[in-house]
């Protein structure tokens, strides 16, 4: 029976749901599946894109681990595509290779000042508070009153973050370098806004109903805020999520406030203007102007213009895809461009061998459910093409890992993570803690190896 030698490339949900829905793919012929990620530990954004103290993110773990624990893909952790590995080396050892990579860095926001001392993106942020091993260990959190632009579930996470009271995050695995930074924080104000109005948010009621739980801080919302046009009220009619949002709401509006040490506002209608730089060119304010429900479901200008003080602010306005090194990029929207997975070179023209699932498919929008079913059409355009497979020189087992030795890549393997997983696990039972993530890449890497 022929055999398909797979790589894929990204230890995410995406790349691991790829890889078991071929694993139980009707097929007539065996597979053999290697799993890349350039980091030490899997699961991608799972691990380092979600706020800690959510734990619902513990059952998706479990589902991956689950997967990852049969037995039957291979994982090479710490090993970099395109300085580590090639897509040249890919072809010389497999049929095909899925590109699993996500978007991680931060989508850009171009209003004047963004760029002041005292701006940052989201995504920078929760690397650090989720310990990213690539990301300096100190963050500075100096800023009293903060805001955070973005009303997903990002925008809702990092302003979560900096507004909890540090001592509330002990029970989750957030780092001890993080839960000392955020100690030392000053913070009494976190204002977060959008430009669209509470019926057309992109949070989901789950992320909103959690910032109404936070001790000792007060949720600000606006009455002016809840002037609903037509398309609102058919849009609470009409739709479960937003009614559920709107009842959280007016929770909230009908709360006493005025006790609590911090304050979470919620600004709607509030389209982003400017980043006020002081003399010092630090952020010293955010300028917006109002917006009002245009009758179709949007938003249009009222010319109003307002300005709020602010010493820091972080832009949750979405993801990015990364461009990988001799596969095709799509520039403007930060994806690989594909027909359902499989790429498109610059002609349009379906690129054989390579294929692509995730955000790195399809851009940063969309649940687990989403990334399952993503999966399922790449995969099942691999399985139909194998007329077009490559051919490689060298397709044993044996020779990817032979390659990646001579280079002298330290790389880690599945035994490593079981390794890591149990060390994080022990390093928090003393304080009663889920875990403790390692979080300098070096020592992950020894953990892992054994040494």
């Amino acid at each position: 029976m022929p055999k398909l030698r797979l790589a894929v490339v990204g230890a995410g949900p995406a790349g691991i749901y790829a890889s078991d829905i071929l694993l139980k793919h009707e097929r007539a012929f065996d597979v053999s599946i290697d799993l890349f990620d350039h980091l030490p530990a899997p699961y991608g954004l799972v691990r380092y894109g979600v706020a800690p103290d959510h734990p619902r993110i513990k059952g998706i773990i479990n589902a991956l681990r689950d997967v990852l624990d049969r037995g039957d893909i291979r994982i090479f952790g710490n090993v970099r595509f395109g300085v580590d590995i090639t897509l040249d080396d890919l072809k010389k050892h497999y049929n095909a290779v899925i590109f699993a990579t996500g978007a991680v860095k931060d989508a850009p926001l171009d209003i004047p000042g963004i760029d002041a001392e005292g701006s940052y993106g989201a995504a920078e942020f929760v690397s650090w508070f989720d310990g990213h091993p690539d990301v300096p260990r100190e963050w500075p959190l100096e800023a009293q009153s903060l805001a955070v632009i973005g009303n997903g579930n990002v925008a809702l996470d990092v302003a979560r973050m900096l507004a909890k009271h540090p001592e509330d995050l002990l029970p989750t695995e957030i780092p001890a370098n993080v839960y000392e930074g955020l100690k030392k924080s000053p913070i009494t104000d976190v204002h977060v806004f959008g430009r669209r109005g509470p019926t057309q948010v992109k949070f989901t009621p789950l992320e909103l109903r959690e910032l109404g739980e936070l001790r000792d801080v007060d949720m600000i919302v606006h009455e002016e805020d809840f002037d609903y046009d037509e398309a609102s009220e058919a849009a609470l009619k009409t739709n479960k999520q937003v009614m559920v949002i709107d009842k959280v709401l007016k929770q909230w509006r009908q709360r006493e406030v005025g006790q609590a040490s911090r304050r979470l506002h919620l600004h709607f209608f509030a389209k982003p203007l400017e980043v006020v730089a002081d003399s010092d060119g630090r952020v010293a304010s955010f300028k917006y102007e109002r917006t009002e429900p245009d009758g179709a479901g949007g938003v249009r200008g009222t010319g109003e213009i307002r300005e709020v003080p602010i010493q820091a602010l972080y832009r949750a306005v979405g993801y990015f895809g990364s461009e990988l090194d001799g596969v095709p990029f799509d520039a403007e929207r930060g994806v690989i461009p594909n027909h359902e997975g499989q790429a498109l070179d610059e002609h349009n023209e379906i690129v054989p061998g390579v294929y692509a699932t995730g955000w790195i498919k399809r851009g940063p929008v969309g649940l687990i459910g989403h990334t399952k079913s993503d999966a399922m059409e790449t995969v099942s355009h691999l399985v139909n093409d194998q007329a077009s497979w490559w051919t490689p020189e060298s397709p044993s087992e044996e020779s990817v890992v032979e390659l990646l030795d001579a280079r002298g890549i330290q790389y880690t393997d599945l035994d490593g993570w079981h390794r890591l997983d149990e060390h994080e696990i022990a390093l928090g039972a003393p304080e009663e803690r889920a875990r403790i993530k390692v979080v300098p890449r070096d020592e992950m890497v020894k953990i892992s190896r054994g040494e």
